[in-house]
């Protein structure tokens, strides 16, 4: 086993580990940001070794894109939780085109895959190509439409930072099952259990985006003091970043 594939596995136990744990404490809470930042460190490490284990060592086209894919999720969630401004930078411009390349290289896969004799490319099927390169584009927009705003701030911004983390940590869980559940034994892969933390991180997308929401329509409701901002004011409110 090469340095980098451990370096790849020892991240992946800790982004995961970190990324539950991120969702489990209180937002805004020190312990949140603590497990954030490990989360954040360890998902970017993770996800561009294996990228380049799947470019250079052990060719899979699919496991390129989605390592880059998930690099960019983090990436550019830490980046909008961190700037609180909301205001748009040269950043920003760097990963929408970035994405755009993933987007444009992951539907390229598909329609090798699709026009191949067994309609697969690396042994994947021409489906989950354009899964993820619909998700990349997707992301292109969402980039495209922040950019022509100049920015995001208030509950817009908290929720591109919680939705883009709870991708990733929803790529990374389905990597480890049931991406790697040929390495596990066949009592645990049959164990319909396995996929209650995946349904944790969706379940938990699903209430963090609703509440950011309904928060957002109190905060419009009620006068806002004269000191204090916009999006002081609703990430007051929301309590959900530090």
């Amino acid at each position: 086993m090469s340095p980098l594939i451990m370096i790849h596995i020892f991240t992946a136990v800790i982004g995961l580990l970190s990324g539950f744990l991120a969702m489990f404490f209180r937002k805004g809470s020190g312990w949140h940001g603590a497990a954030g930042n490990v989360f954040f460190v360890s998902m970017l490490l993770m996800s561009s070794s294996a990228a380049y284990i799947a470019r250079f060592e052990r060719p899979n086209a699919l496991n390129t894109v989605v390592g880059l894919l998930t690099f960019y999720l983090v990436g550019t969630s830490w980046w909008t939780a961190r700037h609180r401004d909301g205001k748009t930078s040269a950043f920003d411009r760097v990963a929408l085109l970035f994405i755009v390349s993933v987007s444009v290289a992951a539907i390229t896969f598909g329609f090798q895959a699709a026009n191949s004799t067994r309609g697969s490319k690396d042994g994947m099927p021409a489906a989950i190509y354009f899964v993820f390169g619909s998700i990349a584009a997707l992301c292109s927009v969402s980039d495209i439409r922040m950019l022509a705003r100049g920015g995001l701030i208030g509950s817009q911004r908290i929720a591109r930072h919680l939705w883009r983390m709870s991708l990733a940590l929803l790529i990374a869980t389905m990597s480890f099952f049931p991406g790697q559940a040929r390495q596990l034994p066949q009592w645990l892969r049959e164990a319909g259990w396995m996929y209650l933390p995946h349904l944790f991180v969706i379940g938990s997308m699903i209430f963090w985006m609703y509440r950011v929401k309904r928060r957002k329509g109190a905060v419009l409701k009620r006068p806002m003091p004269r000191a204090a901002s916009a999006g002081e004011d609703t990430r007051a409110s929301l309590g959900l970043v530090a």
